[in-house]
């Protein structure tokens, strides 16, 4: 079988898998966000918190519970880090420095995952189990219930109330989260992922000297790390890494496990406004893009340029044997295309083009399907911009989803697409500009400047992927990617609660015949255009700059 006909039957396959997976999961999560029941374990964990399920909250107030939620989450991350040397656990390993913990905390609790250390030298048992994995349970809820809050402000009418915070997080972790990744992980460890909670033990010769490895509670912590589209590695080498990600059958389930919760909560969006076949254009415009992209990057990877890419069946160079071209180029895409940062590869190693892809995936904001939460809400919000662009052609006053898109509703969609380019822009540009945070470039040129690029474009979308040509273990990355993460991903949040609320005050419009019919085709085409010519506005003299000129040079 070629290399080429391998990458398409694997995209079959997960397409498939997804497929299957769509209707019963997606109903089932509509249903946890919409039933008044609470679990008795989950009544449990209200009264540990103090926290009174069936109040209803306004959107300051459900931003509060996030805010909060997510402010304690990176003092006790930071705390436990500091805290290492003392920890039982630890595997001997020091306390991790302050500027570095600082930026590990935020990472995780962003949702971000970015790693700017060796996981497997830097942290102990306590800290990635208690510690880390924790965080890739509940940042992944607290995305889930952002979206859930935007929705219900499109579907109620005549209140302000987006339901409760704490009870959405809850049940996001215990009732979605926690069993998905438990199935998972017995599933990796049956593949061979390892789990267990051994000591530093030599694994062999290598180079002359032995080479150590310490074990862990990795398929567990794996599980999470892709259902959750978090990204944060076990191992330096990520899903590389054989004890992560061993065989190619589990190189395409995590594929499919980063994907399917935000493919599947286009359905829960669908069943939860009275109309799946809303659900079903807003999928359709997320399945193109990322197919767009997948395609193209099979192209770029596969094209042969000279007789080592022919004898290697398309650009090798930095991809794992085991999973091939196929395999890398899947879930590169969907890595880039999601929240998760996870890799299987070396993203800088691409060809020039292979990583400008990489790149303008995060650079759309992940809404293709995004992550787990933050790719519906954002989709969204595309969604708006796309109806309001509509009716400026028409000279009809914009509805979405029976709700009027007035100066209110488009200012905050408006500040939602423009956060995260002025923190990209603005950081590259600075990083560019100073004399000492260049010294951190491993190359020099358009692909120096990639690198650099790359790692802002990924901490202000909360990817977590790396060009992985860049020492980002300086005071200056580890402060300025922190600050990035952190803005990127709270202050989004602020304006689609802020929508969420304007919504969800409304009265519904009838629906005449001049409506904009948001479930047809033509629809879903129009968003695919503004998602593809907004961000290519944005970000085009940046990747002039740095991928397109490398592969264009090439």
């Amino acid at each position: 079988m070629g290399p080429v006909l391998a990458g398409v039957l694997q995209l079959l396959a997960l397409i498939g898998a997804l497929a299957l997976s769509y209707i019963p999961l997606g109903n089932y999560m509509a249903k946890v966000y919409s039933t008044g029941r609470h679990w008795r374990v989950e009544r449990w964990i209200y009264r540990g918190i103090g926290a009174n399920p069936d109040t209803q909250m306004t959107w300051p107030a459900y931003l509060r519970g996030v805010l909060a939620f997510s402010a304690v989450g990176v003092l006790f991350l930071y705390l436990l880090q500091r805290l290492q040397g003392v920890l039982p656990g630890s595997l001997g390993f020091d306390s991790v420095n302050p500027a570095q913990a600082f930026n590990t905390a935020v990472s995780f609790v962003t949702n971000t995952n970015w790693q700017s250390y060796y996981g497997e030298q830097t942290m102990g048992h306590v800290v990635q189990t208690a510690g880390l994995a924790v965080q890739n349970f509940v940042s992944a809820a607290v995305g889930i219930a952002v979206a859930v809050a935007l929705v219900r402000g499109f579907a109620r009418s005549r209140t302000g109330e987006l339901g409760n915070f704490w009870a959405d997080l809850v049940r996001g972790t215990v009732r979605i989260l926690v069993p998905g990744a438990a199935l998972a992980a017995v599933v990796l460890v049956a593949c061979g992922v390892i789990q267990n909670f051994s000591g530093i033990h030599e694994v062999g010769q290598f180079m002359g000297g032995s080479r150590q490895w310490n074990g862990g509670a990795v398929a567990s912590q794996e599980a999470i790390k892709e259902l959750g589209t978090n990204g944060g590695g076990y191992f330096n080498a990520n899903s590389a890494h054989p004890y992560e990600n061993p065989t190619p059958f589990t190189n395409l389930f995590e594929i499919f496990l980063i994907l399917v919760i935000p493919f599947s909560l286009t359905r829960t969006f669908g069943v939860m406004v009275g109309s799946v076949r809303q659900g079903y254009a807003i999928l359709a415009t997320m399945a193109s893009i990322w197919l767009g992209f997948v395609a193209l990057m099979m192209w770029t990877e596969f094209a042969h340029h000279g007789p080592a890419l022919e004898l290697a069946g398309g650009a090798m160079e930095g991809k794992e044997v085991r999973f091939g071209i196929g395999g890398s180029s899947l879930f590169a895409v969907s890595t880039t295309l999601t929240s998760t940062g996870a890799v299987d590869s070396f993203h800088s190693s691409f060809t020039g083009l292979g990583g400008g892809i990489t790149m303008l995936g995060m650079m759309l904001g992940e809404i293709a399907p995004g992550g787990t939460g933050s790719g519906l809400y954002g989709m969204l919000i595309m969604a708006v911009i796309a109806v309001f662009i509509a009716g400026l052609m028409v000279g009809r006053t914009p509805e979405y989803l029976g709700k009027k898109i007035g100066a209110r509703e488009i200012k905050l969609a408006a500040c939602y697409i423009l956060v995260t380019p002025a923190l990209v822009l603005v950081f590259t540009g600075v990083s560019m500009s100073l004399s000492t945070p260049p010294h951190s470039m491993l190359n020099s040129g358009a692909h120096g400047f990639s690198e650099v690029l790359y790692a802002f474009t990924s901490a202000a979308n909360n990817n977590g992927s790396a060009f992985a040509g860049l020492n980002a273990n300086t005071d200056w990355y580890n402060t300025t990617t922190a600050l990035a993460m952190a803005l990127g991903r709270f202050l989004p949040m602020v304006f689609v609660l802020a929508l969420a609320g304007s919504l969800a005050e409304q009265r519904p419009v009838p629906a005449t015949a001049g409506t904009l019919r948001t479930e047809k085709p033509l629809f879903t085409g129009l968003l695919v255009g503004a998602i593809l010519i907004i961000t290519g506005l944005t970000y085009f003299p940046a990747l002039a700059l740095g991928p397109l000129a490398e592969g264009l040079a090439s």
